[in-house]
């Protein structure tokens, strides 16, 4: 009987040994993959089930992505993200530099906070001006990615709008009439009379350079110019406040577009209503501050301070461009 026991324990401490020492051998193997994830999670050997493995490993390596996307507090930008958090992988482990395409500012926030939780990874947001909304992300490795790649071309488009003024929307609809996706295309700055300046991929300015002749009924060229010759003006604003029941999208952006609550409900069933460029389905969604409202036609709409009353209602500061 006591032999037994003994060969028990010989058995058993055999084992474990070789699993040690496999788990060691992946780890090594894979040491590139898993220090991108460094400061997320750590496996100490002591600590490891005693059936480590290839299969286990894997599993640790592919939780990592969900474990950093549980963050993100728009849940409708997971997966641009995840997109985004791949690309970063891939850059970090090839030791190159790549970049996205324009992101929504949604997306651009949410990507920007999962990448900065990356060891090894450097992210650069660049959109052609301070101030702008649609940016492109480089990341790479961070002894790689050491100054800010020239990943954006600026171009006027002019001609006669004195007559036949053009929207945002006219213009955008004309770029993409041209072929080109959306999200190789940036802002568009509006000049009134003048035309627009917009911001594009590089590889697609010529392009749109011999191709664009037309907005709307006007005329137009097309023109390469320097990002340090954009003209941006800060929107003007408005600020005041108001005391609602809720902080319901219907109420309030009822109260910062002066528009009935009825005729908010209709521009949200026709998809005309957008929560930080999200087109809003439900009149009874949630705001916050900092949120933004945007309605066709009517601007944009931005959420301030909120504040509770001895009576319950809500007393919200609302930023409105003018």
């Amino acid at each position: 009987m006591a032999v037994t026991s003994f060969n028990f324990t010989t058995l058993s401490i055999l084992r474990n040994s070789i699993q040690n020492l496999v788990y060691s051998r992946l780890s090594q193997t894979h040491n590139k993959t898993l220090s991108l994830y460094a400061p997320i999670h750590s496996f100490p050997l002591a600590n490891r089930p005693k059936s480590a493995g290839m299969c286990q490993l894997a599993q640790a390596i592919k939780g990592d992505d969900e474990v950093l996307l549980q963050g993100v507090a728009d849940r409708s930008t997971v997966e641009a993200v995840k997109n985004v958090l791949e690309m970063a992988k891939r850059a970090s482990l090839r030791r190159e530099v790549l970049h996205t395409n324009f992101l929504t500012p949604p997306v651009l926030k949410e990507s920007l906070f999962v990448l900065e939780k990356l060891a090894d990874v450097k992210a650069i947001a660049q959109g052609g001006y301070p101030e702008a909304e649609r940016c492109r992300i480089s990341v790479g490795h961070a002894e790689e990615l050491t100054t800010s790649p020239d990943i954006i071309t600026a171009l006027s488009i002019t001609g006669n709008f004195s007559f036949q003024p053009c929207s945002h929307g006219d213009f955008l609809g004309a770029i993409l009439g041209t072929g080109i996706a959306r999200e190789k295309l940036g802002d568009i700055l509006m000049q009134g009379e003048k035309g627009a300046q917009i911001l594009i991929v590089p590889e697609l300015a010529d392009f749109l350079v011999s191709t664009l002749d037309k907005v709307g009924n006007v005329s137009v060229s097309c023109a390469r110019i320097p990002l340090l010759a954009l003209e941006y003006e800060p929107p003007r604003t408005k600020s005041f406040k108001t005391v609602e029941a809720s902080v319901r999208v219907d109420a309030l952006a009822s109260a910062g577009f002066n528009i009935s609550r009825s005729k908010l409900v209709s521009l949200i069933s026709n998809g005309d209503v957008r929560v930080n460029w999200t087109t809003v389905t439900k009149n009874g969604t949630t705001l916050k501050t900092g949120d933004i409202i945007s309605v066709s036609g009517k601007g944009r709409l931005k959420i301030g301070e909120i504040n509770q009353t001895k009576k319950g209602k809500y007393a919200v500061e609302l930023i409105r461009e003018v």
